[in-house]
């Protein structure tokens, strides 16, 4: 489905009924919107670990612009700020009131930022994997150097320099790099998964070789006023766990997990704990 927003072409999916029977009654459920990462990927890897919460929220799940199903457009619009403007547009279009924000990576920092922004539109915030300063990117390039292979290493300078070529080269690299990004690393399930991907090389070029570099909400943070809750992976090497504890000290109502034997494809490593983790903070704080 396509929602005609702002000045673009969103692309979203929704998994799950919103108005549910219970006995005599209908009763509303939560609407979750799944914030993907990247920038340059899609909502599809979010489609192989969320549905078993689709029973305590109905899911939307969308591309941000430029990316996924998404329309294309000029590549200086693939900003973090009308990531969030389309959120909102997004979120009015479904005429929506308050809504759950679950974002993992750049959709963590997405969602954070929709959060300082629109704060009354927030029932809860789920901050997977994420960091709200781009100094994590600089942690990131000397955890690389430790632990990665020389291919890796290699692979890593075209992620950060924003110097991808082209979808196959992207593709090509970021599989390189796969193995760095999880603790239980499956080539088939990661070839499964390049296979329905749709990336876009322009969404990740221009954030990490531009904005990314730059990028920095931890003095805003306090604006959250919503329930959180940050979850972070002992082992991710791009969002490394202390920039998870930074959010969690500066968000007030917030609840720090650290996931021990994950890295940053945490939905994946841990999944059960990780689904086990959010339902019980949704039903806590329902």
């Amino acid at each position: 489905m396509l929602a005609k927003i702002r000045d673009t072409e969103i692309f979203f999916d929704v998994d799950g009924a919103a108005l549910v029977p219970d006995g005599p009654r209908m009763v509303d459920k939560p609407t979750m919107f799944a914030i993907h990462g990247g920038p340059g990927m899609d909502h599809s890897g979010y489609k192989s670990s969320l549905p078993p919460l689709s029973d305590k929220v109905q899911i939307v799940y969308f591309d941000h612009r430029g990316q996924g199903r998404s329309a294309r457009g000029a590549k200086e619009s693939y900003t973090l700020e009308n990531n969030v403007e389309d959120m909102e547009a997004l979120r009015q279009h479904l005429g929506l009131g308050k809504i759950v924000l679950l974002g993992g990576s750049y959709g963590g920092m997405v969602a954070m930022s929709y959060a300082i922004r629109y704060p009354q539109n927030v029932s809860h915030l789920i901050a997977a994997v994420t960091s709200s300063e781009g100094r994590c990117l600089e942690r990131a390039k000397q955890i690389v150097k430790e632990r990665g292979s020389a291919e890796q290493q290699e692979a890593a300078k075209i992620l950060f320099d924003g110097a991808f070529e082209d979808e196959e080269h992207m593709r090509d690299t970021m599989e390189a790099l796969g193995p760095i990004y999880s603790q239980k690393y499956d080539a088939q399930a990661a070839k499964e998964r390049r296979g329905r991907q749709i990336v876009s090389p322009d969404a990740i070029n221009f954030a990490f070789g531009g904005f990314l570099r730059t990028y920095n909400i931890t003095a805003e943070l306090h604006k959250i006023s919503s329930p959180t809750l940050v979850i972070g992976a002992r082992h991710d090497w791009i969002c490394a766990p202390e920039f998870s504890e930074i959010i969690a000290r500066n968000i007030p109502n917030s609840d720090l997990r650290i996931f021990e034997n994950s890295g940053h494809w945490v939905a994946a490593d841990e999944h059960q704990n990780f689904i086990d983790v959010i339902r019980g903070f949704l039903t806590y704080n329902s």
